[in-house]
């Protein structure tokens, strides 16, 4: 539950408010009350990564749309028939041969020579890490 808390915390929510973190607390599973929790190294008092909790990307929109919307009359067609599985090609096609040559593979790049921990994952690639070759600077 700390954990939970402390990574909601960190992504800038308000931990007592995840129902699950919150009922865990209250049911004495955990502790989900950040100001209870001892974190150990770092400080990350002040980290906050600004998630949004009600984002809607496309396929949250288009699930509304089927689930809830003018969609519904074809859940059982668009959910439940013969046409399901070419969504996962086409979606792996869209990914893997437009949109990460394209787009995605720079990001990736960009990550891992721009910053320390692309820098580690680097050195897990080239075993370098596993044997303690690479240490994170603070």
């Amino acid at each position: 539950v700390a954990i939970d808390a402390i990574s909601a915390k960190m992504m800038g929510f308000d931990p007592m408010t995840i129902p699950f973190i919150r009922i865990a607390h209250e049911q004495g599973l955990g502790c989900g009350d950040v100001r209870d929790i001892d974190v150990q190294g770092e400080d990350i008092s002040n980290i906050n990564f600004h998630f949004s909790g009600n984002e809607d990307t496309f396929a949250s929109k288009g699930q509304k749309m089927i689930y809830h919307g003018p969609l519904k009359p074809l859940e059982k067609v668009l959910l439940q028939s013969p046409l399901v599985p070419w969504s996962f090609f086409a979606s792996k096609l869209f990914h893997d041969k437009y949109w990460y040559p394209r787009h995605g593979k720079a990001r990736v790049e960009n990550v891992l020579n721009n910053t320390e921990w692309g820098r580690v994952f680097r050195d897990y690639e080239e075993g370098l890490a596993t044997r303690g070759l690479h240490t994170i600077k603070k």
